[in-house]
């Protein structure tokens, strides 16, 4: 069995009550995208946090600011900018 066919969108009234058992009104969808944009939004704010970490002990090890774009996926001027916070 393919992965596509495991998969059940919750965003189809057929999905979400397999999902969640009840039948989706707008009420419920609308709290749903709610509770799922919070933590969407928690999840990469969490990532962009911790790439910053990670920029500041190679900036603090003698990393260039071109090798840490590399690692971190941040901008010389993101890095840069870290460097005038000190």
């Amino acid at each position: 069995m393919a992965l596509r066919e495991k998969y059940v969108n919750p965003f189809t009234d057929f999905g979400f009550k397999k999902l969640f058992g009840i039948e989706p009104n707008e009420n419920v969808l609308k709290y749903y995208r709610d509770m799922k944009n919070v933590l969407d939004t928690s999840f990469e704010d969490g990532k962009a946090k911790k790439k910053v970490e990670i920029a500041q002990k190679a900036l603090a090890r003698g990393y260039s600011p071109e090798e840490i774009a590399e690692l971190t996926g941040l901008t010389i001027a993101e890095i840069e900018g870290l460097k005038t916070q000190d």
